[in-house]
């Protein structure tokens, strides 16, 4: 019997907003650097070249706060020089990073909170299993998506990092089931179905911006109608 529901955050629940290339903009224009829209978004591929990079590498530096936002200073900071900003690309990535500890930096997908609440109200305990700083929890405060959480685990706050089983089997007991009882949504196969298989959770692949398709997994496009995908459908 399914009794706790567990999601991955980033492009399953949340998703930076405006986005990533507006914020860059707004913050280098307050700081005197004025930069067209359409030139920041170009650059945006080789940002996430260098994060998939190093993610490749060494996904460790997940398990630490230092380690986490030194990687995303890091991408901010090429993208600077990018754009002819040298002596301040540091300190101006440093100030995109801290945005993104702002919950108003973040919006959740239209279909999580009434997806929360059909959950909740069919008894399940709820929570988040996700490779993300110590902000995490904070965010969900702030977007007032908290009151539906019975946890919050992010991995530079807990040392683990999906798909780690560990991290998986931490949740579960916080919130008192077993990894058998308990289902784990994500979009990431690596990170999120991986880990969540391992442990013996049932796997939901959840792909928003129709870019994959897994058969091996259940799948689904967005939470309208996760029910079925876990089982629970009438």
């Amino acid at each position: 019997m399914l009794r706790a529901v567990f999601f991955d955050v980033g492009n399953t629940l949340l998703a930076p907003y405006p986005s990533v290339s507006e914020v860059v903009r707004q913050v280098l224009s307050e700081e005197g650097y004025l930069h067209d829209l359409d030139a920041i978004d170009e650059l945006m591929p080789l940002v996430d070249e260098f994060y998939e990079d190093r993610y490749r590498t060494d996904d460790t530096f997940w398990t630490s706060e230092d380690e986490t936002s030194a990687v995303w200073v890091g991408m901010y900071s090429l993208l600077c020089r990018r754009l002819g900003i040298e002596a301040d690309a540091e300190r101006l990535a440093r100030r995109v990073y801290d945005e993104f500890g702002d919950a108003a930096r973040w919006r959740a997908y239209d279909d999580v909170a009434p997806a929360f609440e059909r959950l909740r109200a069919r008894g399940l305990r709820l929570g988040l299993i996700s490779n993300w700083d110590r902000r995490l929890a904070g965010l969900f405060t702030g977007l007032g998506l908290d009151a539906y959480l019975d946890t919050v685990v992010s991995s530079a706050e807990v040392g683990l990092h999906k798909p780690d089983p560990r991290i998986f089997e931490l949740a579960c007991s916080r919130v008192g089931v077993r990894p058998s009882e308990a289902a784990h949504i994500g979009d990431h196969h690596y990170a999120d179905i991986l880990g969540a298989t391992a442990v013996g959770m049932l796997p939901v692949l959840i792909d928003r911006h129709d870019t994959v398709r897994d058969a091996s997994v259940a799948f689904v496009r967005d939470l309208d109608g996760i029910e079925s995908a876990l089982g629970l459908e009438d």
